[in-house]
C-alpha cells in the first residue's frame, strides 16, 4: 500500500521536474543562439588612406643645351719694330798709319821694314738695340772711344757722344767685346791709344 503511495505521488512529480528541466533547457539554448540586445557601442575602425608618396626633390638633369659660341678670331699678329744692327761709321777708327822708313835710292840693298802695324780688327760684334729705345721707336747716334792693350783687348772705354743715354750701355758692352790685333812696333806688341768708332741705332721702317 505504501508503495502505491509513493509512486502515485512521485509519478507528478518527477514529470514535473523533468518537464521544468527540459524547459529550463530551452530557454538556456536560445539565448545562446539569440544576439544580444545591447552589443554596446559600435566600435568603428577607420582605415586611413594610404600615405601619399611623397616624391623626393630630383635635381634636374635636363641640362640646357649650351649654345655653340663661335670662337673670336685671333688676335692680328702685332709687328713690331725690328732694330737693325747698329752701323759702324766709315771713319770708326781715328789714328794715324805707322810710318814706315823710306828706302835709300842712292844705292845698296832696298829693303822694307813690314814688321810694324797699326791695330787691326779681329772680331767686331755689333751692339744689341735697347728693348726700351725700340718700344719707343728711338733712333740715334753713339760715339766712343777706347784703347787696344798689347793682347788685343779694348780697355778704358768711353762715351764720347751719344744722342740718347739709352744707347750707351750697349754701346760700350760691344767694344769690350771686340778683339785686335794689337799694334807693332819693331815687332813688339804696343797700346794703340785714343781709338774711335761711331754707330748709328737706326729701326727699320
Amino acid at each position: 500500500m505504501a508503495s502505491i503511495v509513493r509512486l502515485l505521488v512521485g509519478a507528478p512529480l518527477a514529470a514535473i521536474i523533468t518537464f521544468l528541466l527540459f524547459t529550463l533547457m530551452q530557454i538556456l539554448i536560445f539565448e545562446e543562439g539569440a544576439p544580444p540586445e545591447d552589443a554596446g557601442d559600435d566600435v568603428r575602425i577607420t582605415i586611413s588612406e594610404a600615405p601619399e608618396e611623397i616624391q623626393a626633390r630630383t635635381r634636374d638633369q635636363n641640362i640646357d643645351e649650351v649654345e655653340e659660341v663661335t670662337p673670336p678670331p685671333p688676335p692680328p699678329d702685332i709687328e713690331r719694330a725690328s732694330a737693325d744692327q747698329p752701323t759702324e761709321s766709315l771713319s770708326t777708327v781715328v789714328g794715324g798709319l805707322p810710318e814706315f822708313d823710306r828706302p835709300s835710292l842712292t844705292g845698296g840693298d832696298i829693303s822694307f821694314d813690314v814688321s810694324d802695324r797699326d791695330a787691326q780688327p779681329l772680331v767686331r760684334i755689333p751692339p744689341q738695340y735697347p728693348p726700351r729705345a725700340a718700344e719707343r721707336g728711338l733712333e740715334g747716334q753713339c760715339s766712343v772711344q777706347f784703347d787696344v792693350s798689347p793682347d788685343g783687348n779694348p780697355t778704358n772705354v768711353s762715351i764720347l757722344t751719344c744722342s740718347n743715354s739709352v744707347f750707351e750701355r750697349e754701346t760700350i758692352r760691344a767694344v769690350e767685346r771686340w778683339r785686335y790685333e794689337p799694334r807693332v812696333e819693331d815687332g813688339v806688341a804696343q797700346w794703340r791709344r785714343g781709338v774711335q768708332t761711331q754707330f748709328d741705332y737706326n729701326l727699320d721702317e
